[in-house]
């Protein structure tokens, strides 16, 4: 059996849509993705300078 791509870290709703942080288990990537009222998107998570946050 494969391993798993990407990884649900964290799942919240909030105002009628999910928001969930997604983690790339080959790079670390983590990802912010939201879905829900008709609009989604993906897009790598920023720490506070500005830098990707990459789980170790």
């Amino acid at each position: 059996m494969r391993n798993k791509r990407f990884e649900v870290r964290e799942k919240q709703h909030i105002s009628g849509g999910i928001i969930k942080i997604i983690v790339d288990t080959k790079t670390g990537v983590n990802y912010l993705v939201t879905s829900g009222m008709g609009i989604s998107g993906m897009t790598p998570l920023l720490d506070c300078n500005g830098k990707v946050v990459i789980t170790k």
